[in-house]
C-alpha cells in the first residue's frame, strides 16, 4: 500500500492516524512515510524508498538500525521469556553501567519511558524537599506528565499549542517557566522563590524546540544556585545521555546534577527509561521511602537486553569521536551548501545531535528560535525528502546521526542539499 492509503486507513482507528503527534506531518505537511524496515543508517518506507535517516528514532538508534549485535541479543533474551514481572540479572547489570558512566548517579531505577522518568524525577524532588514549586524552561520538554506540560517544546510546540488542554491550572501554578540561557532570569527567581522551589529541570542540551546548546555560564549558575537553596538539580538527559559523550551531557560540561533521567539509548530501540542520583534521594523512593513508584514492565529482560548490548558498542575506542567528527561534518557541510547558494541559513553540532536553521546564526533560546524561517523549512523537508533524506518532519526538532551513517551517507546528504538550496534561492 502507499502512504498516502496507509495514512487515510490509520487515520480511520488512530487519532490523527499515528500514536505521537509530530509523526503526523502536520507542521509540514503531506502524509507521512509509513516505515517497512531499517538497517544501518538508513530506512525504507512500505513503497520500497530508502532514506538517510537522521530521525534515528529520535535519537535512541545511536548504533544505526538493526545492528546485529543488538538484534542478537534482543533475539536471545526473548526466547527465554518476554517477561516476568520478577528481578533479573541483567537489570543489576544495566544499573551497574549506569552508575559507573554518568558522573550524577549512585543509585538507579529503572522504568519504561523517559515520561515516566521524569514525573517521577519530580515526584521524588517534591518528596525529598517536601517542597511543591518546580522551575522548568520554555522550549524545553520533559514528557507528558501534567505539571511539565506548561510551555512545552517538541510536538506541542510544533502544533504551537504550548500548553496543553487537560492540566488543571492548580497543577500548572506549581510550574514556574523561565527562559533558557538566561542566567538573570534564574537568579532573581530563586531570590523571590528559593524557599520553595523544590526543583530545576533542564535538558542540558535542549532538542525539543530545535537543538539549542547551553551558554558556558548557565548550567554552572544553575547548579550553584540549587546547592544554595537545597533545591534538586535534574537533568533531563533522555535524549542527551549517550548521545553527546560517554558520561553524558553532565560529564561534557563537568556539572554533576542531583537527579538524572535517562531515555532512548539505553534501550537501544526498545522502551526503556531510568531515573537516578544521589544516594540519600533515591533512597526515598518506594519501598524504601515514602515517594511511591511502580512499573509492571520496568527493567524488561527483552528490553534490556537491547539497551546492554548498545551500551557495550558505545564504549567502544573512539565512537564518539567518530560520531562527533561526522555529526560536524554534516552540519558544516549543509552551512557551506547554503552559503554557496545565498541562503539564510545555520547549523551546529553536539555530539551526535544536530540542530539545522533558517536564520543567519543558531539559536540561544526560545525567542530565537521562534525567528527561524519556518516556511523555509518545510520546503527544504519535502525537497530532501523527495531525494531520499529523512530530516525530522519539523523546524522544531533536533537531528541526529548514528555511527552507521558513514562519509558517503553524509556527502550525498551535502550535495542533495546543494540542489535543494539552488532552487530555494531562485
Amino acid at each position: 500500500m502507499s502512504n498516502e492509503s496507509l495514512f487515510f486507513k490509520a487515520q480511520q482507528f488512530i487519532p490523527a492516524g499515528v500514536n505521537s503527534p509530530v509523526r503526523a506531518f502536520r507542521a509540514v505537511g503531506g502524509a507521512p512515510r509509513f516505515i517497512a524496515r531499517g538497517e544501518g543508517a538508513c530506512m525504507w518506507d512500505t513503497e520500497g524508498r530508502r532514506y538517510i535517516d537522521y530521525i534515528g528514532s529520535w535519537g535512541a538508534m545511536v548504533a544505526g538500525h538493526a545492528h546485529p549485535e543488538v538484534v542478537a541479543a534482543v533475539c536471545a533474551a526473548a526466547k527465554k521469556g518476554l517477561s516476568f514481572g520478577a528481578p533479573t540479572e541483567a537489570e543489576i547489570e544495566m544499573a551497574e553501567l549506569l552508575c559507573k558512566l554518568l558522573p550524577g548517579m549512585e543509585l538507579v531505577r529503572l522504568v519504561s519511558s523517559g515520561t515516566e522518568a521524569t514525573m517521577t524525577a519530580l515526584r521524588l524532588a517534591r518528596g525529598y524537599t517536601g517542597r511543591n514549586r518546580v522551575i522548568k524552561f520554555e522550549g524545553c520538554y520533559h514528557g507528558h506528565a501534567d505539571s511539565l506540560l506548561v510551555k512545552a517544546g517538541s510536538g506541542a510546540l510544533t502544533f504551537g499549542q504550548p500548553s496543553s488542554s487537560g492540566v488543571p491550572p492548580q497543577v500548572a501554578a506549581d510550574t514556574l517557566v523561565l527562559d533558557y540561557n538566561d542566567v538573570e532570569k534564574l537568579e532573581r527567581c530563586f531570590a523571590e522563590n528559593g524557599k520553595d522551589i523544590a526543583a530545576v529541570i533542564v535538558e542540558p542540551v535542549v532538542g525539543n524546540m530545535n537543538l539549542v546548546a547551553p551558554k558556558s555560564d548557565f548550567l554552572r549558575a544553575m547548579r550553584e544556585l540549587c546547592t544554595k537553596h537545597g533545591a534538586v538539580l535534574i537533568m533531563d538527559e533522555v535524549m542527551t545521555g549517550f548521545r553527546v559523550g560517554l558520561t553524558g551531557a553532565q560529564g561534557l560540561y563537568g556539572i554533576r546534577p542531583d537527579l538524572t533521567t535517562l531515555g532512548k539509548v539505553i534501550g537501544g530501540g526498545m522502551p526503556v527509561g531510568a531515573f537516578g542520583g544521589r544516594r540519600e534521594i533515591m533512597q526515598k523512593i518506594a519501598p524504601l521511602g515514602p515517594v511511591y513508584q511502580a512499573g509492571t514492565l520496568s527493567g524488561n529482560p527483552v528490553a534490556v537486553a537491547a539497551g546492554l548490548a548498545t551500551l557495550k558498542l558505545v564504549q567502544a575506542t573512539g565512537f564518539y569521536e567518530k560520531l562527533g567528527a561526522n555529526t560536524l561534518a554534516l552540519t558544516q557541510g549543509l552551512a557551506a551548501a547554503a552559503k554557496r547558494q545565498g541562503v539564510t541559513f545555520s547549523a551546529q553540532a553536539v555530539g551526535g545531535m544536530f540542530g539545522i536553521y533558517f536564520r543567519a546564526s543558531p539559536p540561544q533560546s526560545f525567542a530565537e528560535v521562534m525567528q527561524c524561517d519556518k516556511e523555509a523549512f518545510n520546503r527544504f523537508f519535502h525537497a530532501m525528502l523527495e531525494r531520499g533524506v529523512h530530516f525530522a518532519p519539523s523546524a522544531y526538532e533536533a537531528g541526529f546521526v548514528s555511527a552507521a551513517h558513514d562519509e558517503q551517507d553524509i556527502a550525498a546528504t551535502i550535495s542533495a542539499a546543494d540542489a535543494v538550496f539552488a532552487t530555494m534561492a531562485k
